[in-house]
């Protein structure tokens, strides 16, 4: 599906949707209006990266997915969030995460004073399958991260970035998860460690069939990865397409992407750049 400016009306993956976001809008404090109208959807067995600068409400718009709201004063006030074919916008955070549908927080938020092993074993907590279906996973997950086999008895908070970062995935994958909502997986990293752990989400795409919500700031690894990609700004969604097409937009490698006419822009061009939208607010 080409490239779209939005009309009010958000162009959307083919069906057999594992998450469909429908107009919702989020509200912090009960006065504060964050998300405005967003929509999106992810198909069974997709990637789908949700783009936009450093507060544009990827991380709200996640949060809102997963239950997460309520611990900041925030709530979804109009709209509809479905899983698996079911609202589940009233689910507590915990029954969300029994049916299959777990985030990896911005940050990666390991337990630092437990080692990997124990970090990992935490995501399996809601499973009710046996210690044989637990350990059997846990090896899988070693064979995706070697490098947490090799650090499985490091405490969380003494591993590098790109390890907790590794676990924080691994711990999600341990619930078995139907779809990991992944927040700024890149963040802080190296650019070899990103492009490690881009690598692994895809090849869990692949052979386990995780459907992946991606939230990043870093666009043209995004769109590297993502099969279909919408841009949020000030709470809304600009804009949304195939990664092929967004990756070939003009204002998308201009705005996004820091490449003008074939050119990448230096920061001080970008700094002084006076926006020219081509879509509505």
């Amino acid at each position: 599906m080409s490239v779209v400016e939005c009309d009010g009306s958000q162009a959307a993956p083919a069906a057999g949707n594992m998450l469909s976001v429908n107009n919702i809008e989020v509200v912090y404090d009960h006065v504060i209006l964050v998300l405005k109208g967003v929509s999106l959807e992810v198909p069974v067995g997709g990637i789908v990266a949700l783009l936009g600068a450093n507060g544009a409400g990827k991380t709200t718009t996640l949060k809102a997915i997963s239950n997460l709201l309520h611990s900041e004063r925030g709530e979804v006030t109009k709209g509809s969030i479905e899983f698996d074919g079911h609202e589940v916008q009233s689910l507590s955070p915990n029954h969300l995460v029994r049916r299959g549908c777990i985030q990896v927080m911005e940050g990666r938020h390991c337990f630092g004073h437990l080692t990997i092993e124990e970090n990992l074993l935490t995501g399996a907590f809601t499973r009710r399958d046996g210690k044989g279906a637990i350990a059997a996973d846990l090896e899988a997950v070693y064979t995706y991260f070697p490098r947490l086999r090799e650090r499985r008895d490091a405490m969380a908070g003494y591993t590098s970035g790109g390890e907790q970062q590794m676990c924080a995935i691994g711990r999600a994958l341990m619930s078995r998860p139907k779809m990991i909502l992944l927040d700024e997986p890149s963040m802080g990293l190296a650019p070899q460690i990103v492009e490690e752990i881009f690598e692994i989400v895809r090849t869990l795409n692949q052979k386990e069939g995780v459907s992946i919500l991606l939230a990043e700031q870093n666009t043209f690894m995004a769109l590297k990865y993502a099969r279909y990609g919408y841009i949020l700004e000030n709470g809304r969604v600009v804009m949304d397409g195939d990664a092929k097409s967004l990756t070939e937009n003009e204002d998308v490698k201009e705005f996004y992407l820091g490449i003008a006419e074939g050119k990448r822009k230096s920061f001080r061009e970008g700094k002084h750049y006076k926006r020219r939208k081509r879509w509505l607010a």
